[in-house]
């Protein structure tokens, strides 16, 4: 039990350092400096079908924590609350389809319902800080980044969950 307890730290610890990385080194600013596209959210879903609702620390920190390394720390609360809801609906969307046969299909319809959120949050943040005419630019940006990172996360997640020993310590596999 303690080693579990350990093993759950440990992997926070490290989620949270693979969201950092793949949001601060892949990092292209968008038009007129808002924000910029990323392969963090490759990692917030894997933090959510991994670590269940655990993944949200890693997803709201690691994300927040490059906005302000970035030079967007206007941005870091409001990605520390989107990444974070997108890692919980990520999990719990993939846990209510359980009855549909196939993991596959349930990653790619979590990681759609949680891009979504991502896309509709920054809207809705950068329509209150600049206005919505001006929001709307960002939002093919948000799809790219969203689509991308589906397409990496559910690649990983596959080829992670093939692997016996990694698939029994995968929060959804329980």
């Amino acid at each position: 039990m303690k080693s579990e307890k350990i093993y759950k730290i440990s992997l926070t610890a490290i989620f949270t350092a693979l969201v950092f990385c793949a949001t601060y080194f892949i990092a292209i600013p968008m038009p007129a400096g808002f924000g910029y596209v990323n392969l963090g959210d490759a990692f917030v879903l894997l933090s959510a079908w991994i670590l269940g609702p655990l993944g949200c620390i890693c997803a709201g920190v690691g994300s927040a924590l490059a906005d302000l390394l970035l030079g967007y720390a206007i941005y870091a609360p409001a990605t520390l609350v989107i990444k974070a809801l997108m890692c919980l609906l990520g999990f719990f969307v993939f846990n209510a389809l359980k009855a549909l046969k196939g993991y596959s299909f349930r990653f790619i319809i979590s990681a759609f319902v949680a891009e979504c959120v991502m896309v509709l949050g920054y809207f809705l943040f950068e329509g209150v800080l600049y206005g919505f005419a001006t929001s709307v630019v960002n939002i093919p940006f948000n799809l790219v980044q969203g689509g991308l990172s589906l397409v990496i996360a559910n690649v990983v997640v596959n080829i992670l969950y093939a692997n016996k020993t990694v698939r029994k310590f995968m929060a959804f596999a329980k």
